[in-house]
């Protein structure tokens, strides 16, 4: 019985020693098959080190491919504490290059951890601060590859494009709210080291950073050139508080440019304070838009058959009584008897009263609303306002008349365009927007696309067309004749609005504008420029702001390739206007009959013989009164 228990116990024991060693044999199995892959790259952990590889951050492009944001390539200081040799030696010449502190230098070189980046102040070295520090050949220093973003035309788009900070990380504009599309993402140099952080002789491995994705712009770099450089020209001309402009395509909502002063340099944007950085005035600024909004009260009446542009007519003494305000005209003595057609030429505010008063609070507000005023367009940029329309419960009759002619509500620069795109291109009121496309930069394949967008239909099409007409008469006949272009069906309507502080208004200090657009008969582009306060020069929209947005116009004949038409308004002179004539077409005649034909003109010939072949400027192109023509003979 004794030997049975004993025997039962060996067995007891064997079984378990069995079942140990089985366990054993399976945990070896697994680690050595099934949890390899995860050890291993746990193990090679210990000793693999990395030297990081920046992606390059996308690329912004105008929508003719020119590039308006790019990267160059600079050097970062990266150390590996337990590679340096002597770490005195290190910090003081690191230190002397970079023109740091050099006990803080040497607490980089002395820190416990496998890699060290010195930031800042070695972040996105020149290549001259590079070069001495890689001449100095020293133990566990290294320069990796960085970029830096680089803004090739400076100040252009400057609050709209943004800048990015030390990291790269977008700050404000298009930066800031693309980010996560721009960012790129790391890749690394891998090599071996030991416990020690002694670097291994084994293969270096090299992983491929990605850069970001592009943003590909509405905007259009030469209609940009010509936008900055007017209101440089405007600041320079005029010293205004302030000035922004925008020209869009009226048929898309697409921005085509867009710009305000005071203005900053994305590449140093420490100098400049916070109010201009985070400003983007074309969309963030609320004003008075004065009469540049009497076209949404023109639209707005035409479209409920208010009024006869043509046969009705209006006598404006100078002021109109409403309930009890006295309203005035900005003409004193007043405009007489007009048409209404005159009363918008002449940007009559008694006129556009009566307009106000005959469509009455609840239509007017209504249509105003309709035009997208009150609330955000909802461009793709940071920092868009609302604007400010009266509270329903307060608009009484003085109220309605005085919104009539753009005082008492207060609007963005990007409404107004809108508003008055949608009264021109057909009654259709579109979102507008600056990124047209994202695309991935090897292939150039597009992950994400902007199209127009209809945010709704506000007046008929037949109403638009009256409205364009009415508009180009403003410019040939009216207050907006300084953007007149000999040739070209151009539209316009001048803004003159007194300024507001704290509930009152400034005396002599206006925001002066103009909104025009071309070809009336088929509009291509609208541009709107403001200027807030111009010193030394009588404050109009007519005077100031319409001679500026005509230049913006006659580039964009020549960069959108419009060409000229063959019916047009003539223009009515007054007698200090630069007058316009075409050019007599003398090719063919003898010498003396295209002498008597060119009278007026100052005539320069060249070559010899009595008949002409040639001349310059060609017939029919309109120049300036007494303007050279250059006649060439057989």
């Amino acid at each position: 019985m004794f030997f049975k228990e004993i025997h039962t116990r060996m067995k007891m024991i064997l079984l378990v020693i069995l079942f140990v060693f089985l366990i054993i044999i399976l945990r070896i199995f697994y680690i050595q098959v099934i949890d390899y892959k995860k050890l291993n790259k746990y193990a090679t952990s210990l000793w693999n080190r990395n030297l990081p590889i920046e992606g390059n951050r996308g690329l912004m492009l105008d929508r003719n491919g020119k590039v308006i944001v790019n990267n160059i390539t600079t050097s970062s200081l990266v150390i590996i504490p337990s590679q340096v040799k002597d770490k005195e030696l290190t910090a003081k010449k690191l230190a002397e290059i970079l023109k740091v502190d050099y006990t803080e230098m040497l607490k980089h070189v002395s820190k416990k951890s496998s890699i060290e980046r010195v930031h800042p102040e070695g972040r996105r070295l020149s290549f001259d601060i590079a070069d001495k520090i890689n001449a100095l050949n020293l133990p566990g220093v290294y320069l990796v590859k960085e970029t830096k973003r680089n803004y090739p035309y400076d100040k252009y788009l400057a609050t709209t494009i943004g800048f990015v900070g030390i990291d790269n990380q977008g700050l404000s504009g298009l930066e800031l709210l693309y980010d996560k599309y721009l960012t790129g993402e790391y890749g690394a140099i891998k090599y071996y080291a030991d416990a020690k952080g002694n670097k291994l002789s084994l293969d270096e491995n090299y992983e491929q950073p990605q850069d970001g994705m592009n943003l590909n712009l509405t905007i259009d770099l030469d209609l940009q050139a010509a936008l900055e450089r007017e209101l440089d020209n405007a600041y320079m001309a005029y010293n205004p508080d302030q000035a922004w402009g925008l020209a869009i395509n009226p048929n898309t909502g697409e921005v085509l440019a867009i710009s305000s002063r005071p203005n900053f340099s994305p590449s140093n944007h420490e100098s400049a304070s916070k109010e201009v950085i985070n400003r983007n005035l074309p969309v963030w600024a609320t004003y008075e838009p004065g009469s540049t909004f009497k076209i949404i009260t023109l639209a707005s009446a035409l479209e409920e058959k208010l009024v006869d542009l043509e046969n009705e007519h209006f006598y404006d003494s100078g002021s109109v009584h409403v309930e009890n305000a006295n309203i005035h005209c900005w003409k004193h003595g007043g405009h007489g008897e007009q048409t209404f057609k005159e009363v918008v030429e002449n940007s009559c505010n008694p006129g556009f009263v009566t307009l106000g008063l005959r469509l009455g609070k609840e239509k007017l507000f209504s249509y105003i609303k309709k035009f997208g005023f009150g609330e955000k367009t909802g461009i793709d940029l940071n920092g868009e306002e609302n604007g400010i329309l009266f509270n329903p419960d307060k608009i009484g009759l003085v109220e309605t008349a005085t919104t009539a002619f753009g005082q008492g509500v207060s609007v963005t620069a990007i409404q107004q365009v809108m508003a008055v795109s949608a009264a021109i291109n057909g009654g259709n009121l579109y979102k507008p927007f600056v990124v047209k496309s994202i695309s991935e930069p090897e292939t150039n394949h597009v992950i994400l696309k902007n199209e127009p967008t209809l945010v709704r239909n506000v007046i008929k099409s037949s109403t638009s067309k009256e409205v364009r007409e009415t508009l180009e008469s403003v410019v040939a006949n009216g207050t907006g004749r300084n953007a007149y272009i000999e040739g070209y069906r151009v539209g316009g309507k001048t803004g003159t609005a007194q300024k507001a502080v704290n509930g009152r208004y400034l005396v002599g200090n206006y925001i002066v504008s103009f909104i025009g657009f071309l070809p009336t008969d088929k509009p291509e582009i609208l541009v709107y420029v403001a200027i807030d306060n111009p010193k030394g020069v009588t404050q109009y929209g007519g005077t100031v702001a319409a001679p500026i947005v005509r230049n913006i116009l006659l580039s964009a004949i020549d960069i959108l390739k419009i060409e000229p038409r063959k019916e047009y308004m003539s223009k009515k002179y007054n007698w200090n206007d630069i007058k316009y004539v075409k050019v007599p077409d003398v090719v063919g005649m003898n010498l003396k009959d295209a002498k008597k034909t060119l009278k007026g003109f100052n005539i320069e010939i060249s070559g010899e013989g009595e008949k002409v072949i040639l001349e310059s400027p060609s017939a029919n192109t309109s120049v300036k009164e007494g303007s050279t023509i250059w006649l060439y003979l057989n």
